[in-house]
């Protein structure tokens, strides 16, 4: 079985934080981080070159593969913030429904810019999340 190809690095959070562009993208990145790191408890890690990840969790699959990934967190990409939230937003309607614009995938969340959604709503949808995926897959620290 291959591994994740993404995985937890010792790369520095602030300083990827520290370089994203364009500006308004950096601040909206400097909130994130900050509401996840209230919302979550945990410190971030970076994964790969562009993830910011809050928490992990080990999870095997009915097929036997298995691997560690970040429980939550977030991408500051050029096109959008995407974030991640875990196991997916199948039972959160009545949160998308309030948090404002935005898209979604099936495990991640697209939003244009941070004034576009209720921060509010956004931290109840990432605890939210934590809490789903905790009680398939217990959620820890990254390792």
């Amino acid at each position: 079985m291959s591994a994740n190809k993404t995985q937890p690095t010792t790369a520095s959070v602030q300083a990827f934080l520290d370089a994203v562009e364009p500006e308004r993208r950096r601040a909206d990145a400097v909130v994130l981080d900050r509401l996840f790191r209230d919302v979550t408890g945990f410190a971030p890690v970076m994964w790969g070159a562009s993830i910011v990840g809050y928490g992990a969790y080990h999870c095997v699959y009915a097929s036997g593969r298995e691997g560690d990934f970040l429980a939550t967190g977030f991408s500051p990409r050029k096109s959008a913030l995407s974030l991640y939230i875990m196991p997916g937003y199948q039972d959160f309607g009545g949160l998308l429904d309030r948090l404002g614009k935005h898209k979604r995938g099936k495990s991640c969340l697209y939003i244009n810019k941070l004034a576009d959604v209720d921060l509010e709503v956004l931290a109840e949808l990432i605890r939210e999340g934590l809490d789903g995926l905790d009680r398939i897959w217990p959620v820890r620290i990254t390792p």
